[in-house]
């Protein structure tokens, strides 16, 4: 006669139909994925790269100030991961991929309320003067609602909320786009005299929202991931060009010489073309050899 707790049929009924809670690290089956466990592992190392320079490098007024533009810096990077997500899984016929796509969303609107509660932090807590420089400066009132967008996403993202809200949550959650946009505006004001970065993740942007356009065209889309790579890159150096046109009153074909000098090295335009570029060739690479497999 077996001891176990389950051995009562009543028991076992109520377990079957009671939820379990899956462990961050385990795929929709209850195994351990090792993409989900190093993806894990992998969103706590910018945070502990960030805190020991803080312990042991940073010193000085500045030093907050580093480190809340560092949480900033990892939320727009996981942000942008996390709308990669899609194109990857799609172009590279890899559908696992979509399992950490929640858990970066998550970590991304974490981060982003690290970089917000450390700003406080660097106010003396002081909430309501947090409140008026919020309300009085456009760069961070467009980031705080960058971040609330973010956090209403992730709040949202459970299962419950998607069986909840139907088809208004796929509406709902189409708001990373503007929400992304928000975010890189309040990134290229922020970083005033170098957006560098700025620049580069404009034209990943630019591809996203591009890859988007097409999502309902698989072939179409397939063969359209080279062009869209080298529009990436144009639009960056456009973006960069009128930027600084419009901030620093800079010529902008001065600007756009400078993407094409060899002695500058690789800009963040063709950076992002070349990134994309590289995608691409392993999307398309990875189709042609299925297809000869078959």
């Amino acid at each position: 006669m077996s001891t176990s707790i389950t051995a009562d049929p009543t028991i076992r009924a109520k377990t079957a139909r009671a939820p379990r809670k899956r462990a961050l690290w385990r795929d929709p089956q209850g195994r351990i994925s090792v993409l989900k466990s190093v993806t894990l592992a992998a969103l706590f190392v910018p945070a502990v790269v960030i805190a020991t320079q803080w312990s042991l490098g940073l010193e000085g007024p500045r030093a907050t100030t580093q480190v809340i533009h560092g949480f900033g810096l990892w939320t727009i990077r996981l942000l942008w991961l996390t709308l990669f997500i899609s194109p990857l899984a799609a172009t590279l016929n890899w559908p696992r991929l979509l399992l950490i796509r929640r858990m970066l969303g998550v970590a991304c609107a974490l981060y982003g309320a690290t970089h917000l509660s450390l700003y406080i932090y660097d106010q003396q807590g002081q909430v309501l003067v947090v409140a008026a420089e919020i309300a009085k400066r456009f760069y961070l009132t467009i980031g705080f609602v960058a971040l609330l967008g973010l956090g209403a996403l992730a709040i949202t993202s459970t299962d419950g909320w998607v069986r909840k809200l139907r088809g208004r949550w796929v509406t709902l959650h189409r708001l990373i786009y503007p929400i992304a946009l928000l975010a890189l505006w309040h990134m290229a004001l922020q970083s005033k005299a170098d957006i560098s970065e700025a620049v580069w993740m404009a034209g990943l942007l630019s591809f996203l929202l591009g890859w988007r356009l097409l999502a309902r065209a698989w072939r179409t889309r397939q063969l359209a991931l080279w062009p869209l790579a080298i529009s990436a890159g144009l639009v960056a150096a456009l973006a960069e060009a009128a930027w600084y046109a419009v901030r620093n009153h800079v010529d902008p074909l001065r600007v756009l010489a400078i993407n094409i000098d060899p002695d500058n090295g690789i800009r963040p335009p063709l950076a992002a073309a070349l990134l994309l570029a590289m995608i691409a060739t392993a999307a398309i690479a990875r189709t042609l050899a299925r297809r000869r497999a078959r």
